[in-house]
């Protein structure tokens, strides 16, 4: 069974740049195949999908993220991390990472994140 897990502060201040990283548990973020994303929720609106990385390393963003939006991958701790940097308020959201074989199929259980002074 795959297991997603989220981490990362639950607040961030305006223009600062938000850092959240999943760990996955067992499965390999090497597995072929499969993609590592970052899906979010803003209050009272529906999932956005903001990137993936590949199991290759290859990675795919949002164009309307893209310009400030960053996904890494540290294979030794089987983590993969996103930046999303000079943030507003609007960004406020709850943020997910799953993982895509047949479709989104595990997900983490999500981490809110606040964007405030």
């Amino acid at each position: 069974q795959v297991q997603l897990q989220e981490s990362g502060p639950g607040l961030v201040k305006p223009s600062q740049t938000l850092s959240l990283t999943c760990t996955v548990s067992g499965g390999s973020i090497t597995t072929s195949y499969t993609a590592w994303g970052w899906i979010r929720q803003p209050p009272g609106k529906g999932l956005e999908w903001m990137g993936v990385i590949h199991y290759d390393g290859t990675t795919y963003y949002s164009p309307s993220l893209k310009s400030r939006t960053s996904i890494s991958r540290d294979t030794s701790e089987n983590q993969f991390s996103l930046q999303l940097e000079s943030v507003a308020p609007e960004d406020t959201a709850v943020y997910y990472c799953a993982r895509a074989y047949n479709g989104y199929d595990y997900w983490g259980q999500g981490t809110h994140v606040t964007v405030s002074s």
